[in-house]
């Protein structure tokens, strides 16, 4: 079951397998109407991506959206069939594809209602996207900043996202020792750089920071206890965690994080890392709310407003 679910090199690495549909063709940004729907679960940090730039860009008008939780054998399913054919699973919608798909039925998943296909079921394809159409929101990869945005997400993709990943899934001490460092080396670094930067990219938000943000908001919850993630919580990262703190803060940014799901998919179906599905003592969603909504004070780290830092109390 564990190599099903987390494939792996013969060091006993994780190997993340490779998204079948990695970006959105160019044509669907001058689409109109555009007819994409997406699917995309809560639980999830790579479907949480799209769900927080959709709400980011004030996209929800234009890209209505299913969600889906983890379902018997493992597969995705609607908790009531909303699909206009009467689906059961997003493996089912998958297989409604031209020719059919026998393939892995992940999410995030955006598809195309007309044409009853797969458009992309990678996160950062589907993410570049959204950010890329006409929207009220912010533009979360200017020009300028697209350099920068390349440079943290080679650091945070590897060593951090999948990096937890590596981590929990890793099937030797060797290869989890090796996952463990550079996944801590990476979050001092990136803490050292949050003492004097607002954000990865100085006082812009960008998708650099949505990528790094869904899995920080799941760290102490999910990646610290069951993915041995274990050296430091992200409470101890006093950057780190304001950061978090000022991005969940943001308008539209918590109502696309739910605890309680999260904490229920990942103690409940990953079953090779837990297999009796005992669900720990862990801070409900109201307290995990509550902590993160506390002042983070990062503004005064903006360039545009240099004035002294509150002295504590």
């Amino acid at each position: 079951m564990m190599r099903q679910l987390a494939p792996s090199t013969p060091s006993g690495s994780y190997s993340r397998p490779s998204s079948p549909f990695p970006s959105v063709p160019a044509h669907y940004l001058t689409s109109r109407p555009l007819r994409l729907h997406l699917y995309a679960a809560f639980s999830c940090p790579w479907a949480h991506r799209t769900l927080l730039v959709r709400a980011l860009r004030s996209l929800e008008s234009l890209i209505p959206v299913s969600l889906v939780v983890p379902g018997r054998d493992g597969l995705w399913e609607f908790e009531s069939p909303d699909y206009p054919g009467g689906c059961r699973t997003l493996r089912d919608v998958y297989a409604l594809r031209p020719g059919g798909y026998d393939g892995r039925s992940t999410v995030p998943m955006l598809w195309d209602s007309e044409l009853r296909n797969v458009v992309c079921n990678e996160s950062y394809g589907i993410v570049e996207f959204f950010n890329a159409l006409d929207s009220g929101g912010d533009d979360l990869a200017p020009d300028h900043l697209r350099r920068q945005i390349e440079h943290w997400n080679a650091i945070v993709y590897p060593k951090i996202n999948n990096g937890v990943y590596r981590c929990g899934f890793a099937q030797s001490q060797e290869a989890y020792d090796a996952a463990a460092s550079e996944l801590f080396a990476a979050m001092d670094a990136i803490e050292e750089h949050l003492s004097s930067s607002r954000y990865l990219c100085g006082d812009t938000l960008t998708l650099a920071d949505v990528c790094l943000f869904t899995t920080l908001i799941r760290f102490d919850l999910v990646y610290n206890v069951l993915f041995r993630c274990t050296k430091k919580k992200l409470v101890e990262y006093p950057n780190l965690h304001g950061y978090t703190r000022e991005i969940y803060q943001m308008p539209k940014v918590a109502d696309t994080c739910h605890f309680g799901a999260i904490v229920d998919s990942y103690y409940g179906t990953l079953f090779p890392l837990n297999p009796s599905g005992i669900r720990p003592l862990l801070p409900d969603s109201a307290s995990e709310a509550e902590l993160l909504s506390k002042p983070h004070n990062r503004e005064y780290l903006s360039s545009t407003r240099r004035d002294p830092l509150p002295q504590a109390a």
